[in-house]
């Protein structure tokens, strides 16, 4: 099995971005080359801005940017029906509306800077595990009434022409959703900040940050920064300048593996382009690739599991919905951190002094970062005060190591749930 994840092994070359060296000044320094921070960088640069500098521990989309399912969808981990119940329907409907414009940007950017990442404009259905499909009605119906967004009901006959499994019953298709090729994505997003004037500098890790007189001193292993605001973009991957934005959140691992090509055997269980992922907490979610394999992901943990393990679990799971593929081969199989809040939401802010973060974006799929740049972006540039949105999912602490306990027994229990009601249905 290759060592490299599917999307490393599959990344777009391009020449490596040089480490910072020496002393100099910008007005804005963003640290993590992931999507929050690279999607910030572009959006300030195309707000007119200039001397941003964007410096990266490893590579460009080296954490969770570059390992995760792909998926660019409307929403958030929270789910609608308790953003609603948090916010009430005027601020529920503002932030929900945040990632649908954030689906349509990452579109145009794409298309706007030719970024070749794979993308699959043909949504993303939601397979109902179990047989009642009250779920799948309360949901469609909330989005409607109260979102303005309408999925299509897929009867378990039209759902299992479209996937090919016994395994599920009934669906909805969101329409406006899309997949690609994150870490392509991620690259792309790095030359058209770079074609913009952004500095990016990879091998760069953050060793301190220092508020000195009104601007930020920001050092690395071989250069310092003196910036008007700073952006911290780490995700799970946390950098360890700013105790209360690490604390807030739970790095927590994900698993993804790759099949080998399925050639005809893709039809033998796909008959769409679509992503899928089902109605468990505790849910898979897959698509197929270009090359007709068939990409697979699932289960979180506080573990980072080694890729023979991650194989071991997923295929286990991959045969509970498509006993046909019997023998496949993984050719490659992954884990990465991704960051979570015990609220479910994006902590996006700031602290009125420069100091700016977005982070907790584990679970949301793609259109968040997106946009979490652009409200920062216009924050930064033109003084807009709309990332204020989020002010009711600060950085509350989640209270590691005991954090962890607390998110892994509570995923436990959530998928022991599942599993007891699909033994209950027969």
């Amino acid at each position: 099995m290759n060592p490299h994840s599917y999307y490393r092994a599959t990344a777009t070359p391009y020449v490596p971005y040089a480490p910072l060296q020496g002393s100099g000044h910008a007005r804005v320094a963003i640290v993590g080359g992931g999507f929050a921070g690279l999607n910030t960088a572009l959006g300030l640069a195309e707000r007119g801005m200039r001397d941003v500098v964007v410096l990266e521990r490893e590579q460009v989309g080296f954490g969770a940017s570059g390992r995760n399912g792909g998926f660019v969808f409307a929403g958030y981990s929270l789910g609608e029906q308790s953003l609603l119940d948090q916010l009430g329907d005027a601020r529920a409907q503002a932030l929900f509306g945040l990632t649908t414009e954030a689906v349509q940007c990452i579109r145009q950017r794409i298309a706007r800077y030719a970024i070749p990442c794979d993308a699959v404009d043909q949504g993303v259905i939601w397979a109902n595990w179990f047989r009642d499909p009250a779920v799948l009605r309360q949901r469609q119906q909330l989005l409607a009434e109260h979102y303005g967004v309408h999925w299509q009901w897929l009867p378990e006959a039209e759902l299992r022409q479209r996937v090919r499994s016994e395994r599920y019953h009934d669906g909805l298709y969101e329409r406006d959703a899309l997949h690609l090729h994150p870490l392509n994505y991620a690259i792309g997003l790095a030359a058209a900040c770079a074609g913009q004037g952004v500095s990016i500098h990879e091998n760069s890790g953050v060793r301190s940050l220092a508020r000195e007189g009104l601007q930020w001193r920001v050092s690395t292993a071989q250069g310092e920064l003196l910036v008007d605001h700073v952006v911290l973009a780490c995700g799970g991957y946390l950098a360890g300048l700013q105790k209360p934005i690490d604390r807030a959140i739970l790095p927590i691992a994900t698993y993804v593996m790759v099949t080998e090509p399925l050639g005809d055997r893709l039809d033998d269980c796909l008959h769409t382009r679509a992503a899928i992922y089902d109605s468990r907490f505790a849910f898979d979610y897959y698509r197929a690739l270009p090359d007709t394999r068939l990409l697979w992901g699932g289960r979180i943990s506080i573990l980072n599991r080694s890729p023979r393990a991650v194989q071991r679990l997923l295929t286990k799971d991959l045969l509970r919905v498509f006993p046909q593929l019997k023998g496949v081969r993984i050719d490659y199989a992954w884990s990465g951190l991704m960051s979570y809040a015990r609220h479910q939401m994006p902590q996006i802010g700031g602290d009125g002094n420069g100091l700016w973060w977005a982070q907790a974006f584990g679970g949301h799929g793609l259109a968040p970062t997106c946009a979490a740049g652009e409200l920062l972006a216009a924050a930064i540039a033109m003084g807009d005060d709309r990332w204020k949105q989020f002010g009711d999912y600060g950085l509350g602490s989640t209270h590691r190591p005991f954090g962890y306990l607390g998110a892994q027994m509570t995923y436990l229990w959530q998928q022991g749930r599942d599993a007891l009601k699909t033994r209950l249905e027969g």
